[in-house]
């Protein structure tokens, strides 16, 4: 029968190596604001997470971690 015993595919990111690593020095622009708060920023369509970042800013942060398909990082001066 059609489409028995088939699950449904999950978006789980972006496959392959992610455009940054712990410890980058990067200047991004923050393009909106997660539901935490947080600023968020594009890298390559890889998600990175910038407490304190405002939409409209463009700031040098530095990657702390690195997920599956997201970043976090703080701000530096």
């Amino acid at each position: 029968m059609e489409g028995e015993g088939r699950r449904p595919r999950r978006f789980r990111g972006p496959r392959g190596p992610k455009p940054v690593k712990e410890g980058d020095v990067i200047e991004v622009d923050i393009v909106e604001k997660s539901r935490r708060g947080d600023g968020v920023a594009k890298v390559e369509g890889f998600i990175v997470f910038v407490p304190g970042a405002e939409p409209g800013q463009h700031v040098k942060v530095q990657i702390e971690r690195v997920g599956s398909s997201y970043a976090i990082g703080k701000i530096v001066r």
